[in-house]
Parts: C-alpha cells; structure tokens; sequence
C-alpha cells in the first residue's frame, strides 16, 4: 500500500513540474533538460521501463543470452540442466555439459542428496549457492524450471530462453 502511494507521488510530482509552463526566451531550467535527455537517450529504456526498474523486487534479470552461456561452460562456472525428456535430448541434440532432468522431475530432483542425484541423472548436483542454468528447446519449460529453483531456494539460477533452438541456430553460424 505505502509503495503504491510512493509510485502515485512519483508519477504525479515530475508530471506537475513537467507539464509547468515556461515563458517565450526564459531559460529552461537546468534539471528539466537533464531530466529530458536522459529519459529520450538512455539506449534501449522507455520512461515507464526506467520508473518501474526503481521499484522492481526482482533481479535485474534471470534469463542468460547464448554468449553468456558459453562463457558460462568455458569457464565452468555453471551448472547446465536440460529439462525436456530425454527422447527430445536424443532425437534433436542437447547442449555439451548438460545435465538432463526432465521439467516433471525438477521439484524431486533438487531435493535429493547428492549421491542420489549423481546416481539418477549422471552429474553433480548443484548447491544452492551454485550458479543454475536451466535450458529447453525454446524457454517456457526453462522458465518453469527456474520458477521451482527459486521456490526451493536455489539464489543464483537462471534460464536460457532461446533454448536449443537457439543454441543450434548459434552454432551453426560460429
């Protein structure tokens, strides 16, 4: 409630100063020309995209581009986890290094000792402070994935939203 009578204020405040009239050949006040170049040339921001950012809870950002995904493997700083069935990982291919726990097994899987995991899915099971990465053939069972780790505590897990898809379409041009 408080952080919807801030966001009220926030958006009513520069709207007034704003919208305030500015006599023929007096001087524009200095912060309204700052406020106005930075809000029309931040690369890549609308207005509403950079107030919302100030009040978001959620981190920056949990999806992981093609890029930082090999830097990720080269570097061994992640863990990949592959969540389609192991038929699509067969038929179609999967990413090296991954690890394949289907999206129905994902909630059991995290919860296992890590004997039982390395046993069930053939890799190390990821700690809770280890970097996560989760993969599908084009995002949406990924995100789910992600959603499940974070529900269970994991801090550092994102996904890779071009999946395989993505990944192939990637390799082929490298």
């Amino acid at each position: 409630m408080a952080l919807r009578r801030c966001w009220r204020f926030a958006g009513v405040a520069p709207r007034l100063l704003w919208n305030s009239r500015v006599l023929p050949g007096a001087p524009v006040p200095l912060w309204r020309s700052t406020m106005s170049s930075f809000v029309n040339t931040h690369p890549g921001c609308k207005k509403t995209e950079l107030q919302s950012r100030r009040f978001s809870s959620e981190p920056a950002s949990t999806d992981v581009s093609y890029e930082q995904l090999k830097q990720l493997l080269a570097g061994r700083k992640a863990v990949v986890i592959d969540v389609r069935e192991p038929w699509e990982r067969r038929e179609y291919g999967f990413i090296p290094g991954s690890i394949n726990v289907p999206l129905g097994q994902v909630n059991t899987a995290l919860q296992l000792s890590p004997d039982e995991f390395k046993e069930k899915y053939g890799g190390e099971m990821p700690h809770q402070t280890d970097n996560i990465v989760f993969s599908c053939l084009a995002g949406v069972r990924s995100k789910n994935a992600l959603d499940t780790a974070t529900s269970l505590g994991y801090k550092d897990a994102q996904h890779y939203p071009g999946g395989w898809q993505d990944w192939v379409k990637n390799e082929q041009h490298n």
